[in-house]
């Protein structure tokens, strides 16, 4: 009795152990579950967040380097191909002319517009002679020819009309189809309106040759003129040149083209028979410089200048002494002044001696074929008795009746 009694509380007592055992693992492992499972999560588990930026960064990051790769490609490039055309340019002297000569005629261009706004901005008259049909203004021209004449030379401008400058409607056609524009240069009278001024009238209604200049006549005067005249042309005709020539010199304009036309990339070129005369302090001796003392002492001599009779400027240098007239020194003899504008500017100065060949050696020169551009008598400082002599010297020393018309500039 007594023992099956012990033996059933013994049992009791076992069950008992095993099931306060069992609880305590119970908890035990679910602690280390739940330990488990927050570690293999932290591990395992993607964070989406975190990997997306990271796609985005190493996407970001491949973008830059692939276009960082076509920059430096573009880059080498640009270089080669920059190395290429500059290494064309510096092959080719005309193309380096040609770029020379296109960057100072967008600078000309530009200065002449800037000189134009400031006129009208400081209200400074405008005269009729400038407004031109816009057909006239875009037209190129070769050259402009002026003929620097008088009131008292009539017989001078006909004997140039019956030879080297043509009349009429051949005259116009050589504008057309040559761009040679050939005009008489005068101004007017010191009273405007008077009998010189409605002789010349009449004489241009007739002839229809002239450029009539805001200038008043006197001899005196000839470097105000040639001022005039040359910014006067620039304003009206676009020329690669401008030449300015007296009225008792032989011309063959022909020549004088083909001659132009080899210095047409050249910006600033100054053309004619380059010379260095004596400064003369004696007064009342012709070509007495009245400003001698500025030349240095007594005897000395002028800069190099072209003579007179006949010389021609290229575009750009036109442009200079239109935008820069009113700053301009004039001396007394006007071939000294035109010299004297371009001495501080890097200027071409070409000595040509067939622009001034003499009377007696230039038939001889064309028999050769080395025709005169040029021809007059340097002891008259043109051809002696010109209008009585100008035909003899033009059936002499002419370039042929033909020779215009075949010209190709």
């Amino acid at each position: 009795m007594s023992l099956k009694h012990h033996r059933g509380g013994g049992g009791l007592e076992l069950s008992a152990s095993k099931s306060f055992v069992s609880k305590k693992w119970t908890l035990f492992l679910c602690i280390g579950f739940f330990c488990a499972g927050i570690l293999f999560s932290d591990r395992m588990w993607p964070e989406p967040e975190a990997n997306l930026v990271s796609r985005d960064t190493v996407a970001s990051d491949e973008r830059m380097r692939l276009e960082s790769e076509d920059c430096d490609s573009s880059k080498k490039g640009l270089k080669r191909e920059s190395k290429d055309i500059l290494g064309e340019v510096y092959k080719s002297p005309d193309a380096i002319q040609t770029l020379d000569k296109t960057i100072s005629n967008l600078e000309t261009d530009l200065a002449a517009a800037r000189a134009a706004q400031e006129s009208i901005v400081n209200g400074s008259p405008v005269s009729d002679d400038f407004k031109l049909p816009e057909t006239v203004t875009k037209r190129k021209y070769l050259m402009v020819v002026g003929v620097n004449t008088a009131f008292s030379s009539r017989k001078r401008r006909d004997s140039v009309r019956a030879t080297w400058m043509p009349p009429g409607e051949d005259r116009k056609k050589l504008e057309e189809e040559k761009g040679i524009v050939m005009r008489f240069v005068i101004g007017h009278s010191a009273t405007p309106g008077g009998i010189l001024d409605r002789a010349i009238q009449a004489e241009e209604s007739k002839h229809g040759d002239f450029l009539r200049l805001d200038h008043v006549e006197g001899y005196l005067e000839l470097s105000a003129k040639t001022k005039t005249y040359f910014t006067t042309a620039f304003a009206l005709w676009d020329a690669d040149f401008y030449v300015k020539v007296d009225d008792d010199v032989h011309v063959n304009i022909a020549t004088l083209g083909a001659e132009l036309a080899r210095y047409r990339m050249k910006p600033r070129v100054y053309i004619g028979c380059m010379k260095s005369g004596p400064v003369l302090a004696q007064k009342g001796v012709r070509y007495h410089e009245p400003e001698y003392w500025k030349f240095g002492e007594e005897g000395n001599k002028y800069f190099r200048h072209a003579t007179g009779q006949l010389y021609a400027i290229s575009r750009e240098l036109a442009s200079y002494i239109s935008i820069n007239q009113n700053v301009l020194h004039k001396y007394v003899n006007e071939d000294v002044s035109l010299g004297s504008w371009f001495l501080g500017l890097d200027v071409e100065h070409v000595d040509d001696r067939r622009l001034c060949c003499g009377t007696t050696d230039c038939e001889w020169k064309a028999q050769a074929g080395n025709i005169c551009v040029a021809s007059f008598d340097w002891s008259c400082s043109g051809i002696c008795r010109s209008a009585d002599r100008m035909k003899d010297v033009h059936r002499r020393c002419g370039e042929g009746p033909n020779a215009l018309l075949a010209a190709s500039f």
